[in-house]
């Protein structure tokens, strides 16, 4: 029996979860053989955080039949090795490097490391941009943190204003040579704690500011070219549209800076500091691109995009994931299918029917669909109508998506094709149990009682032995796909799955902590409405009630 070793994370050394096995990843973007580590073997040959394999310090192997002497040219160089970088794919629990002895210690300074430095003036959604690629690349199991100078500078203010706000509109004025020379300090002492955490592990760190000025982008550039093993990314925010920019300012007056100041005062303070920020502000352009910068300008949340000298496997998903989001009002529902006949008996994967009861809740189901989609309708309307909606009011063909499996199609039968779009896609089926198929969790405990405390120490690592078997990690890349065109759709839709995907989806869409989401309760016959909101994401949960024979809302703390 086998399971994956914890390819970015602290291994669980000792507990006898590492075994030797062939990689099998069902992932659409790449796939991969991964080291794995005997439960005999010494500490020497397990594998490692972030990624990254050792060998073990006598390794043997049978020679070539007419070797080749190899002499290099230069003694063995850690910084050289390094900067040495062939391929660009380092996926979490898909992709593992291999290191020589002498890097066993420090293996976490290696696999990808990304900085993203923010541009953009203050209020062009920067924040929300940054918000969504850090959940995003977490939910992908990159280590990724935000640091954001503006918070750094409240705190160093104290906050001693005795209008309220910590900086008024003429700290940020290009002229006052004073607060310039501050605002730097503070940009680099966040960029130092940035690269200090990415030392110790991380892989994705965010410079969260508005960093508008060719000679402040120079400065960060300077300090990061002795870091070789760090890549840049500059993601410069552009928003011209002026509902955006309105709803963008109205949510700048309710930060810190403005906490308990008269709304007036507020406002005409901040259109004082945009107007200083403007003063001095230099777009991303040729300048920039003589520093051979890799950059990506985003307009208008993504309706155009410029991207220039994009390298690397973690700078292009960056970039391909916020080309396709947008800010169009719409509701995701999500739910597993309803009670099948192996729900009944406590079975595990299979392709089983639905029970009598499991018939009667998709029926519901449809029901509250087609009420909730013409309520919906209904209240975009009136929000268009006065002047409210971020985006067009368009007419829209609710989405339905289930997995291949029938108790999923069987759910949605109630729904008719002619009025929803309706799409059976494999990604979305269940978790694959290998060996474990159809049999119940008390049969695995017996039969394969080193599977079944495997699993229990590290549910998000453990892959089920056996051809095909899956992890948590395997079904988040075969997921991944999905999430960016769930992204990129401006339709209500419904999700119809299964348990671990479900608790993976949820787990994105409210940026749930990974160590949480595989132990989520996600019952039978609950269904789940995700809203994402520019200020961030509005969840209900809806509870069928068999006796009504329709759903009831939960309460938000239950």
């Amino acid at each position: 029996m086998q399971k994956d070793p914890l390819p970015f994370t602290s291994p669980l050394h000792n507990t006898g979860a590492t075994r030797p096995t062939a990689v099998n990843v069902p992932s659409a973007n790449v796939a991969a053989s991964t080291p794995r580590a005997t439960a005999n073997n010494n500490s020497n040959n397990s594998p490692i955080g972030n990624g990254v394999y050792a060998p073990p310090p006598h390794s043997q192997s049978l020679p070539p039949a007419h070797p080749t002497p190899f002499t290099p040219t230069e003694p063995f160089s850690v910084s050289a090795f390094r900067r040495r970088s062939l391929c660009s794919i380092d996926q979490p629990g898909v992709v593992m490097t291999r290191l020589p002895q002498e890097l066993e210690d420090t293996q976490h300074e290696f696999g990808s490391k990304l900085v993203v430095i923010m541009v953009g003036l203050p209020a062009r959604g920067k924040s929300y941009l940054v918000k969504k690629l850090q959940r995003y690349l977490t939910w992908l199991q990159y280590d990724t943190k935000v640091f954001n100078v503006g918070t750094r500078r409240r705190i160093a203010s104290k906050g001693d204003n005795k209008n309220g706000t910590s900086h008024s509109h003429a700290f940020f004025d290009p002229k006052n040579t004073a607060a310039k020379e501050i605002r730097d300090e503070l940009a680099l002492e966040s960029l130092e704690e940035l690269i200090t955490w990415l030392k110790q592990g991380g892989r994705v760190g965010i410079h969260d500011a508005t960093n508008s000025s060719r000679e402040r982008r120079k400065l960060l550039l300077n300090r990061l070219e002795a870091e070789p093993n760090c890549r840049v990314l500059f993601i410069e925010s552009i928003c011209t549209d002026p509902v955006v920019l309105a709803h963008n300012l109205s949510m700048k007056l309710s930060s810190p800076d403005y906490k308990g100041m008269d709304e007036k005062q507020a406002r005409d303070d901040f259109k004082k500091r945009l107007e200083n920020y403007e003063r001095a502000y230099q777009t991303l352009g040729e300048d920039d691109e003589e520093d051979g910068i890799q950059y990506c300008k985003l307009i208008n949340v993504g309706k155009k995009v410029i991207a220039y000298n994009i390298q690397g496997y973690l700078a292009g998903q960056c970039i391909f994931y916020l080309m396709n989001f947008n800010l169009s009002p719409r509701c995701i529902w999500l739910t597993r299918h309803g009670e099948s006949t192996d729900n009944l008996v406590g079975k595990i994967g299979g392709d089983a029917p639905l029970s009598g009861r499991g018939k009667k809740y998709g029926d519901c189901l449809s029901r509250f669909i087609q009420h909730q989609r013409q309520e919906n309708e209904r209240s975009r309307r009136v929000e268009a109508e006065a002047g409210m909606a971020i985006s067009p009011l368009r007419e829209r063909t609710v989405a339905v998506w289930t997995s291949m499996l029938t108790r999923t199609k069987e759910t949605v039968e109630g729904f008719d094709p002619k009025e929803y779009d309706i799409k059976h896609i494999r990604f979305l089926n269940e978790i694959y149990a290998g060996i474990c198929e159809g049999l119940s969790y008390s049969e695995i405990q017996n039969e394969y009682p080193e599977e079944f405390e495997a699993r229990r120490v590290n549910k998000l690592f453990y892959r089920y032995p056996g051809m095909g078997g899956e992890s948590y990690l395997d079904v988040i890349q075969r997921l991944n796909p999905l999430i960016i065109e769930l992204e990129r759709m401006t339709s209500d839709l419904l999700i119809v799955t299964h348990r671990v995907v479900l608790r993976i989806l949820l787990g994105y869409l409210m940026d749930i902590d990974r160590s949480k989401m595989p132990e989520m309760d996600v019952h039978l016959h609950t269904l789940y409405c995700v809203e994402p909101k520019p200020h961030g994401t509005v969840v209900k949960r809806y509870r069928w009630d068999e006796e009504l024979d329709w759903f009831v809302e939960e309460p938000a703390d239950k």
